[in-house]
């Protein structure tokens, strides 16, 4: 007689546990987080603070992004409209444009048009949303390269509207761009100032930094709630195969809309807190060589891997400047002079390093971990044998 063998649980519904490790992790990162604006400023000065300010706009940028591309897995490549939409946005609320243009608004406001930053991200944000459901509804039936080439042409529209909209009635400024944006200014505490906390000075790039980080961190909370809801679990059943996913129930068409909304939201608030930041915009900002940086951001970081698409977005950022800042003084340190001119050796560079990592790391610097990587690692922790759930 055959005996029956217990069969045992899962290990795939076994939590996994934080480990002391984890937590020494978790309070280095944050300690780098935090003293980074002060090491990178004291080793290169204030302009490597700026890149780094940067960085964190492509952080929120990439991570938008990754709702679309990684998690529901449509291909977008005008994505940079959003963010033009929610810059131009924070332009329009915070400058002298429409007062100097439109003499109803200067009566209404007589001080000028100063709309306060808590006002103009969930303005920008809303309307980012908006034409994210206005790309995605026609979208629907789209796959793959089409759906590319839609895209492509949203956001070359976007940035050709944006330069032309200064006639009849002059509303963006066109190519001039519209300055005089409005700096982050929360209760009386001016981010275009210096201020002193502890003994410690905090320039205007210091304060901006802590100001994207706080940005991105909102940003990063939203995706990994999403991505393990049962939203990110209709998105992912999406990417892998829409036919199965719609013949299980999942409404795709408005679950397609939501992961465009989402997305293009958080190009929006970067695109307002870009426009706070510099002061100026213009449609030069918003080119579509910006849409496939932002891409590559994700797709080298490791698409649908939240962790690696902030690597990547950080790296895709810091890197290019490195370059610029390296290839002239080595040359000059090992021929005497520029042989090559600086900025082709960097493009040389930065496109070869691009194509290794592609050769080498197909999915990705950081991938999201397998399945079966997660199940091995979890039994090896509880002391016993993988079972195949």
């Amino acid at each position: 007689m055959t005996s029956i063998q217990p069969i045992e649980p899962s290990t795939t519904l076994i939590p996994e546990k934080k480990t002391a490790k984890n937590y020494a992790v978790t309070v280095l990162v944050t300690a780098l987080v935090i003293l980074a604006p002060m090491l990178i400023g004291a080793a290169g000065g204030n302009y490597w603070v700026r890149v780094l300010d940067f960085a964190m706009l492509y952080v929120m940028l990439a991570l938008g992004l990754n709702v679309v591309v990684g998690f529901a897995g449509l291909l977008d490549l005008g994505y940079i409209a959003f963010y033009a939409v929610g810059a131009y946005v924070a332009a329009l609320l915070s400058s002298p444009q429409l007062t100097t243009q439109f003499a109803w608004i200067a009566h209404l406001f007589p001080n000028g048009l100063h709309t306060p930053i808590w006002v103009i991200v969930p303005c920008a944000m809303a309307l980012a949303a908006t034409f994210g459901v206005l790309l995605g509804a026609p979208t629907l039936r789209l796959r793959g390269d089409y759906l590319a080439i839609v895209t492509l042409g949203f956001g070359e529209i976007v940035r050709i509207f944006m330069n032309n909209l200064d006639r009849p009635v002059n509303i963006t400024n066109g190519p001039k761009g519209i300055t005089g944006i409005d700096p982050v200014n929360v209760g009386g505490f001016s981010l275009a100032q210096t201020h002193e906390f502890l003994g410690f000075k905090f320039p205007t790039v210091y304060l901006y930094y802590y100001l994207f980080v706080l940005c991105s961190l909102f940003v990063i909370f939203v995706c990994v709630r999403l991505q393990h809801s049962r939203i990110g679990r209709a998105w992912a059943a999406i990417r892998e195969d829409e036919i199965a996913a719609k013949a299980m129930g999942i409404n795709t068409r408005n679950v397609k809309l939501l992961a465009f909304a989402m997305g293009a939201s958080f190009g929006g608030l970067s695109g307002a807190m870009f426009g706070a930041f510099q002061g100026f915009v213009s449609p030069e900002s918003f080119t579509f060589w910006e849409s496939v940086v932002v891409l590559a951001c994700v797709v080298l970081g490791g698409m649908g891997h939240i962790p690696g698409v902030i690597l990547g977005a950080v790296l895709l950022a810091v890197f290019p400047e490195f370059l610029r800042s390296t290839m002239g003084p080595l040359q000059n340190f090992i021929f005497g002079h520029e042989i090559v001119d600086t900025e082709v050796i960097r493009q040389l560079l930065y496109g070869l390093a691009m194509v290794l990592i592609m050769l080498y790391r197909s999915e990705g610097l950081w991938p999201s971990p397998k399945h079966e990587d997660k199940i091995a690692k979890i039994a090896k922790r509880a002391g016993k044998k993988p079972v195949r759930a």
